[in-house]
């Protein structure tokens, strides 16, 4: 292995590095930590499936930052992250990642009140941008492929 198939391998793992902390970002509610993974104009699209225009758009980390407080309204969620492919392209790259999320609310009142796990199936269309603080993701599309709801047992 030469320095720039070091360098390459390096660079996969930062940008991995990244979706796993925007997961865990997601999943404690932290807006501030997930906008730091954005470019200062990143941008956040939320697409449903077979739709041509974002249901919801954030731009800036600000905006960003503000979006994750919406995570708050769940009991608990938890962001499985799988499949994640990059293709480098010197100080740019793109990604596709599939992720399952997890959102467990209450649903339901009184006696009929019960735990209920909503899940969104996503693939994440990245752009990557190296800058002085790392890599960094310009643009995230959400694309939700479809949902399911999960009856919850445990605590």
């Amino acid at each position: 292995m030469n320095d720039a198939d070091l360098a390459r391998l390096a660079d996969r793992l930062a940008i991995r590095e990244l979706v796993d902390r925007y997961a865990r970002a997601a999943d404690r509610v932290d807006g501030e930590g997930a906008a730091a993974l954005f470019t200062e104009h990143g941008a956040l699209r939320i697409f449903e499936r077979g739709t041509e225009a974002p249901v919801r758009e954030r731009i800036g980390r600000e905006a960003i930052a503000t979006a994750f407080a919406g995570l708050s309204r769940y009991d608990v969620t938890l962001h499985v992250v799988a499949n994640h492919l990059i293709e480098l392209d010197g100080d740019a790259a793109t990604g596709e990642t599939y992720c399952l999320a997890h959102h467990v609310r209450t649903i339901g009142e009184g006696d009929d009140a019960h735990p209920s796990d909503h899940l969104m199936a996503i693939r994440y269309l990245d752009t990557y941008e190296r800058t002085e603080q790392g890599w960094r993701i310009a643009q995230r599309h959400l694309q939700l492929e479809f949902t399911e709801e999960r009856p919850v047992s445990g605590p």
